[in-house]
């Protein structure tokens, strides 16, 4: 049997008859864990004067790494060991969950579905109030009714930081230039004439596409962006044959969407 002596402020010596009750222990931990789940007793650390804590490996396999605790006592000039608590504790090795997170920033792009609500808080740094000329925000429910009976709209609007939040991950994104498709593409999204110009500040850069055979059609895109079915994408007309080439030989062309052939199925 290994033994550690936890020290604190001062050296605390571990009590022999508390460590020697290994079986009285094991008793304990048996009650709790059962036969299946108790392993070998791993040792034993004082906590204080006539203070132990014994260790017994589990078993369990859903706990790898943690260790059944039970702590003994005595009573001063007593011989008789009490069991004072039993316990599941994760050992050095043990297998933990995760760092509990709250909700609101576990939620991610394309979580929300139907029926779900998400809450957005009173101070979100992307929002700031829907007026002007004001030091302090009014009452949130008093200035709703008021804005909903004049029609100035919305209560809030978006912040500096929330529009270049949404451009910078725009710009990243699909929609950017970056993406193979806009790598690809004849021309750029601010020569087509299916781009929707935005209002704005966002819309010195973006806009959205109203072509329904584009893959963004719907979609906000940077002006940067682009695709094949830019408004302007003209296909190459083959060259004729050059003087003394060969009437079958092969002249370079723009590929354009193929949809007279019939796909080979295996």
């Amino acid at each position: 049997m290994s033994t550690i002596t936890r020290r604190s402020s001062r050296a605390v010596r571990i009590d022999a008859v508390c460590a020697d009750a290994v079986e009285a222990a094991r008793a304990a931990a048996l009650e709790v864990a059962g036969a299946d789940d108790l392993g070998a007793h791993l040792g034993a650390v004082a906590d204080d004067e006539r203070v132990v804590t014994h260790s017994f490996a589990c078993t369990n396999p859903g706990y790898v790494g943690w260790r059944w605790s039970v702590t003994v006592t005595r009573a001063s000039r007593s011989r008789a060991v009490t069991v004072d608590e039993v316990a599941l504790l994760p050992g050095p090795d043990a297998i933990l969950a995760p760092r509990w997170v709250p909700w609101s920033e576990r939620v991610r792009a394309g979580d929300l579905g139907p029926g779900d609500l998400l809450p957005t808080p009173p101070d979100d740094r992307r929002l700031v109030p829907g007026y002007t000329g004001a030091d302090e925000a009014p009452d949130a429910v008093a200035f709703r009714s008021l804005s909903d009976e004049l029609g100035l709209g919305r209560v809030r609007v978006l912040s500096v930081e929330g529009r270049d939040e949404a451009a910078e991950r725009w710009y990243a994104g699909p929609a950017g230039p970056d993406d193979p498709i806009a790598q690809a593409a004849p021309a750029r999204c601010s020569t087509c004439a299916f781009l929707v110009r935005m209002a704005g500040g966002l819309g010195t850069a973006f806009g959205v596409c109203a072509n329904e055979f584009s893959p963004s059609d719907g979609h906000v895109v940077a002006f940067d962006h682009g695709c094949g079915a830019h408004s302007e994408a003209v296909p190459a007309v083959p060259a004729a044959p050059a003087e003394g080439q060969a009437p079958g030989a092969t002249v370079e062309h723009t590929h354009v969407l193929d949809t007279l052939r019939y796909d080979d199925v295996e």
